[in-house]
């Protein structure tokens, strides 16, 4: 017979499953918004400039865990990776029973740990437990999603493997210091009146390179990055010979309120 101020098995049961929705929730967010960051962050991009939707940090986790067999892999060996991490810490944390048959190199590296265990005797076990393993779940999410958002960032910098859009984009003349004028491509534009602060090697980098040109060697291809809160990330795609740390540089264009022309293609024609 169950007692008088104890609720309905049903009610339990609904509120450790919302319990675990809400969990599930903040799991799949954090290892979004670090996939996001790790990704951005690649291209030299602060996530906090972006609006983007938080359900969409909801659906990234899926590229994370399952984008391909690698990932698939690194999922699996991350599962055993924390399965191990719970049981070991839980392990040291827990007093040994003065009757435990312990090695004594095991009893002696127990000890050392003792001054932690000490430390977090006063929590309540249950809290423990779930704390340890909430603790090693976030730091393996935090892994996976970073080492995923570079691997895809590194993966669409590269024009053989990119799979973002190659991009056209027709703005006023006002609107944009470099680029081509469509009627005489061959003519570097005048930069007379504007004034440069930083590297003017970057600038001289990107001058006479503003067009699309599969004709090169390397191709010469500019892809969209992200549009987003009025602003155009466009960047020139790397050669698959690069070095692993070269990253390229990114042009932030405002969004013109006249009007403008943008042109997106799934590759060079």
């Amino acid at each position: 017979m169950s007692a008088p101020n104890s609720p309905p098995p049903g009610t339990q049961i609904l509120g450790t499953f919302a319990s675990l929705l809400g969990l599930l929730g903040i799991f799949l967010y954090f290892t979004g918004w670090i996939y996001r960051w790790a990704y951005f962050g690649w291209f030299s991009l602060e996530i906090n400039r972006l609006d983007l939707p938080l359900r969409s940090f909801l659906f990234v986790p899926i590229q994370v865990f399952c984008g391909d067999f690698g990932a698939l892999l690194r999922t699996f060996l991350a599962l055993v990776a924390v399965a191990f991490a719970i049981q070991f810490t839980l392990w040291i944390l827990s007093p040994l029973p003065s009757y435990s048959i312990v090695s004594q190199s095991k009893r002696k590296f127990h000890q050392i740990f003792h001054p932690l265990g000490l430390l977090v005797r006063g929590i309540p076990e249950s809290l423990r437990k779930d704390l340890i393993a909430v603790i090693w779940l976030l730091i393996i999410l935090f892994w996976l999603a970073r080492i995923q958002g570079s691997i895809d960032a590194r993966r669409d910098a590269i024009n053989d493997s990119s799979t973002l859009p190659v991009i056209t984009l027709v703005l006023p003349e006002k609107q944009i210091a470099i680029g081509r004028n469509p009627e005489d491509v061959f003519t570097d534009p005048s930069l007379k009146g504007y004034r440069i602060i930083g590297k003017t090697k970057l600038l001289e980098e990107l001058r006479g390179k503003e067009t699309n040109d599969s004709k090169v060697n390397p191709p010469r291809v500019w892809r969209l990055l992200i549009q987003n809160n009025n602003w155009i990330y466009v960047f020139r795609g790397l050669s698959p010979q690069s070095a692993e740390n070269e990253r390229p540089a990114i042009l932030a264009i405002r969004e013109d309120k006249e009007g403008q022309l943008m042109i997106l293609a799934p590759d060079v024609p």
